[in-house]
């Protein structure tokens, strides 16, 4: 999924692209159409053949100079440029950090958009605030820029942040069996339905071998896991739809795309694990042209809530 609002890269002594803040309402636009297409073209944004062109294994995309990983629906975005160019690698870099690399993007590259949200107060709302004393009320903004794969970059130096290896050829992965333990949820094994229960705040899946695939058992238990950390004392997102209503479907997108962040991030190929949910999320993201970036948003959350446990178990 190559971005129809990319920038080709400026030739030798260009200067770089420069962010620019776009209308609110049409860059949503722009990203929503962008995932419904793939969507009712039968590509799941957060699912992606990792075994075809692109080498670069399963992986969350991060900044190549920085180490920093991107969020939100910047995966969803940057995990389909990467399968559309055969990029071999998940790290990325803007024009001007290829330069302060050492190196510079290749002439004729197009870059992928991605998006940066965040709020600022107004002078107008300072000084309205000033003069009541009431406090000043942000407005949110949403601003674009480009990166470049650093398979599009040339002269770039050693040592940028690199790509994991892949995971040996194995049913048992120990250290998803120990995130799954930091986590302290109650995980319980067992039955033949996978679900996570609010009202009891626990996660049940089926035993391994019950799988077809016992990969799918990882797979399974980070998407209840990602439900698991919608509870009210923990990151308390919505759970008061039914089966086949809006609230539902966007619980479910949540912790779908969730576990695939999680799932990347240990190095597990990403699948998806309700397909047959699609109709009522299109149905959602077709109504609502923020709701995949909210989707996205809180499965960044959820994927990092679960992932910081790892860290801390390292950490100690």
């Amino acid at each position: 999924m190559r971005s129809s609002t990319s920038r080709r890269a400026r030739g030798e002594g260009g200067k770089a692209p420069v962010s620019s803040a776009a209308p609110r309402t049409s860059l949503y636009d722009e990203v929503t159409r962008k995932i419904i297409s793939e969507l009712e073209a039968g590509r799941f944004p957060w699912v992606q053949p990792w075994s075809s062109s692109a080498a670069g294994g399963p992986g969350l995309p991060r900044n190549a100079l920085t180490g920093r990983r991107y969020s939100g629906v910047n995966v969803l975005l940057l995990w389909g440029a990467a399968i559309s160019g055969g990029h071999p690698s998940q790290c990325w870099l803007t024009f001007k950090q290829a330069l302060e690399a050492g190196g510079n993007v290749r002439k004729g590259e197009r870059g992928t958009t991605v998006v940066y949200a965040d709020r600022f107060v107004p002078e107008g709302e300072k000084a309205k605030a000033a003069e009541t004393g009431e406090d000043a009320k942000a407005v949110p903004f949403l601003k674009r820029f480009t990166v470049f794969n650093v398979a599009q970059c040339e002269g770039l130096r050693p040592g940028l942040a690199a790509d994991p290896a892949p995971l040996p050829e194995r049913e048992i992965i120990p250290h998803a069996e120990a995130l799954i333990e930091a986590t302290g949820a109650d995980f319980r094994i067992g039955g033949a339905k996978a679900f996570y229960s609010p009202s009891g705040d626990f996660v049940a899946v089926p035993p391994q071998p019950a799988f077809r695939e016992q990969i799918n058992y990882y797979r399974t238990a980070f998407h209840e896991l990602s439900h698991w950390t919608g509870h009210a004392k923990r990151l308390g997102r919505d759970f008061s739809g039914r089966f086949g209503s809006k609230p539902y479907a966007r619980e479910e997108l949540c912790a779908e795309i969730s576990a695939a962040f999680i799932c990347a991030a240990l190095g597990i190929t990403p699948t998806v694990r309700h397909a047959d949910y699609v109709g009522s999320w299109l149905e959602v993201l077709k109504e609502d042209n923020r709701a995949i970036f909210r989707a996205a948003g809180q499965a960044s959350k959820a994927a990092d809530f679960i992932l910081a446990f790892a860290e801390a178990r390292q950490a100690a």
